[in-house]
């Protein structure tokens, strides 16, 4: 048996403990993994390191995550990437590179054909610093994925790497999210996806992107045929700018995943999207958690989950539906044959909306993770629950926390528990079930198989 993998986190081990592990790279013909978090290695740590890859033929993987490397350490690696032909992933999160580093790095990447993965997040990159990498990823055929989340590089940085993205042909992920880009760098990357062929995930959340920016975005997915995952949450979208997305998800057959969390879209928004799920046959995964979606909104969403044949996870924790409107989810859930996950945490769903959900899934066979947490059912919403995991077969996962359950409620839960066969995981945390409840829980553990 060989070590392959090193983890060393948050030891402190300084620029000397890189220099005893690079002597033994050099001849080490093993270890293909390497993880030195938040480590303090510095520059000349990472000088050591370096030297160490200009030999090694084994390590695939490098994580030097927080450990306060700049500029000339980044030179350091970049230089070792110039002649190394196999580390594949290497992470710099955390780091001080700025955009200095950034440019050795994006020169290494002009020479180096192995490395597929590189993490940039958040190192002080602003737009120069992306020029140099966009640059350089003009030639480079084999970085796959880059992180560059968390730089502040903004509109001009992001028209840079637009720029490449229209003539680069590797690149399947890149990460932009928390970079102060507004609705002009937004365009840029839409106009150049309109023509790329290889781009299929893209992070732009916690940005600054509002209706104008998202409408470039909803036209180029008219037309892009290889997104897959679009993540724009926590932006300033509005129920304007996902009608221009809901315009484009009743023609584009290439998205699956959808994130649009935090995004002041309410109910008007809500229904651009229902009405494009009735028609679109792609989306597997839409996220509309924190969205200020009510009554009405949950109505839209139940009248297209009945038609609906290829959503299979729905989050939509922290809003607003509310016990009577939970109504057109379940009404939904009788009939939709397709969603697997559902996230309700947050809704002020109450024990009538648990009942609800309760009597729909007598008859669902599909849903198989369930979460109610933060919902205030009580022990009458809880026993609405336990009624129907006496007779459903599918739900696997239910989370229940925070939810004013006593030992009544455990007591029904228990007692359901003898007779259930499928649910694997339940979670009660933060509720106000005390020793009494837990025995009923004990009793049913003894039975349940």
């Amino acid at each position: 048996m060989t070590l392959a993998t090193v983890l060393v986190y948050g030891d402190h081990i300084g620029a000397k403990g890189p220099h005893h592990i690079g002597n033994a790279l050099r001849n080490n013909t093993t270890l293909t993994t390497l993880i030195l978090w938040n480590n303090r290695v510095g520059d000349e740590g990472a000088h050591h390191l370096g030297n160490a890859l200009r030999n090694n033929t084994t390590l695939t993987t490098l994580h030097l995550d927080g450990n306060q490397i700049g500029a000339e350490g980044a030179q350091h690696l970049a230089d070792a990437l110039r002649i190394n032909t196999t580390l594949t992933r290497l992470n710099l999160d955390g780091n001080l590179i700025g955009d200095e580093g950034a440019q050795h790095l994006a020169d290494a990447l002009r020479i180096n054909t192995t490395l597929t993965t590189l993490n940039l997040r958040e190192n002080k990159i602003r737009a120069e610093g992306v020029r140099h990498l966009a640059d350089a990823l003009r030639n480079n055929t084999t970085l796959t994925t880059l992180n560059l989340a968390h730089n502040g590089i903004g509109d001009k940085g992001v028209q840079q790497l637009g720029d490449t993205l229209r003539i680069n042909t590797t690149l399947t992920t890149l990460d932009l999210g928390w970079n102060r880009i507004g609705d002009e760098g937004v365009q840029h990357l839409a106009d150049a996806l309109r023509n790329n062929t290889t781009l299929t995930t893209l992070n732009l959340a916690h940005n600054e992107i509002g209706d104008k920016g998202v409408q470039h975005l909803g036209d180029t997915l008219r037309i892009n045929t290889t997104l897959t995952t679009l993540d724009l949450g926590w932006n300033r979208i509005g129920a304007e700018g996902v009608q221009h997305l809901g315009n484009a998800l009743r023609n584009s057959t290439t998205l699956t995943t959808l994130n649009l969390e935090d995004n002041k879209i309410g109910d008007e928004g809500v229904q651009h999207l229902a009405d494009a799920l009735r028609i679109n046959i792609t989306l597997t995964t839409l996220k509309l958690a924190l969205s200020e979606i009510g009554a009405e909104g949950a109505q839209h969403l139940g009248n297209a989950l009945r038609n609906n044949t290829t959503l299979n996870t729905l989050d939509l924790q922290w809003n607003e539906i509310g016990d009577k409107e939970a109504q057109h989810l379940a009404d939904a859930l009788r009939i939709n044959t397709t969603l697997t996950r559902l996230n309700l945490h947050g809704n002020q769903i109450g024990a009538e909306g648990a009942q609800h959900l309760g009597d729909a899934l007598r008859n669902n066979t599909t849903l198989t993770t369930l979460n109610l947490g933060c919902n205030g059912i009580g022990d009458e919403g809880a026993q609405h629950i336990a009624d129907v995991l006496r007779i459903n077969t599918a739900l696997a996962t239910l989370d229940l926390s925070t939810n004013e359950i006593g030992d009544n409620g455990a007591q029904h839960l228990g007692d359901a528990l003898r007779i259930n066969t499928t649910l694997t995981t339940l979670n009660l945390q933060w509720n106000k079930i005390r020793a009494k409840g837990v025995r009923h829980f004990g009793d049913a553990l003894r039975n349940n198989t």
